[in-house]
């Protein structure tokens, strides 16, 4: 049975947040999504970051939106341009979530980003956690969310050793503790600080959630094979012989292209298989 996080008194709480406004104040990282309200380029940001590093990020960020520059014109462009500016992001659904979440907003919200999570949440692709850090950062507003960085700050602060800490205990957590008057640059300040303690302690936190799960070697798996399908047709359109071949007769070929063809990436059609 879980146990309920204790109820932090003021002074607990000050304590926290001034340890978490200063290493801000000194060490907090400068990110290009952060220098904008613009809650598209937020959006763009929130769901390239989503298993993603930060230093690829960084670099398909600007390229993105310099094609993509605003909701319009994602929602206008071929979705097999935008696969193709993707590439070397990796879990290429994404971009088509992204795709299909701009055309829903032009077709059913005037081309306005929705300023509430329930909307928010109707639109394809975007969870909890999506839906809350967008309309945190775009529009200040307090919302509750969590993501691996904030987790590995309340369990290193507030869990001690504890095992199988759940979100649901550090939802409450941060509940008390998130600063209402200024929350867009405090959860900033949260994920800095969670992403710079494993290099400062040598370990992960995280690994005490009830939640963590290892992610899995990317070389050899059906995330990689389906890379270079996505690359292969970016291309051109190619038979399944050609695919086999590209992918060195791997046995999961036709597994990878079923489920691209199932998430509408990629059509068959004359005999070829070509981007959607």
């Amino acid at each position: 049975m879980t146990s309920k996080p204790p109820k932090l008194g003021k002074r607990e709480i000050r304590a926290f947040q001034a340890q978490i406004w200063a290493f801000y104040a000194h060490s907090g990282r400068k990110l290009p999504w952060r220098n904008t309200k613009n809650p598209y380029k937020i959006l763009v940001s929130e769901i390239m970051l989503q298993q993603t590093q930060v230093s690829r990020v960084l670099e398909k960020y600007p390229e993105f939106l310099k094609i993509f520059p605003d909701v319009d014109a994602l929602a206008k462009a071929p979705l097999s341009l935008v696969l193709h500016t993707w590439q070397g992001m990796g879990y290429n659904r994404r971009a088509k979530y992204l795709h299909d979440t701009a055309q829903s907003i032009i077709n059913e919200h005037g081309g306005h980003i929705p300023k509430t999570v329930s909307l928010l949440l109707k639109l394809p692709g975007i969870g909890n956690y999506t839906a809350r850090a967008v309309v945190t950062f775009a529009y200040n507003k307090a919302e509750i969310f969590i993501e691996t960085n904030i987790r590995r700050v309340y369990i290193h602060h507030f869990f001690g050793k504890k095992e199988d800490v759940t979100d649901k205990e550090i939802l409450l957590l941060i509940q008390q503790t998130i600063d209402a008057d200024n929350p867009r640059e405090w959860y900033y300040a949260l994920m800095d600080y969670g992403s710079f303690l494993p290099k400062a302690k040598h370990n992960n936190a995280n690994l005490q959630s009830k939640h963590y799960t290892k992610q899995s070697t990317f070389k050899g798996s059906l995330r990689e094979l389906r890379g270079v399908i996505i690359r292969t047709l970016d291309k051109s359109p190619s038979t399944l012989r050609a695919i086999k071949s590209v992918c060195k007769n791997n046995p999961r070929t036709q597994e990878a292209i079923a489920r691209l063809l199932k998430e509408k990436l990629i059509q068959y059609e004359n005999g070829k298989y070509r981007l959607a």
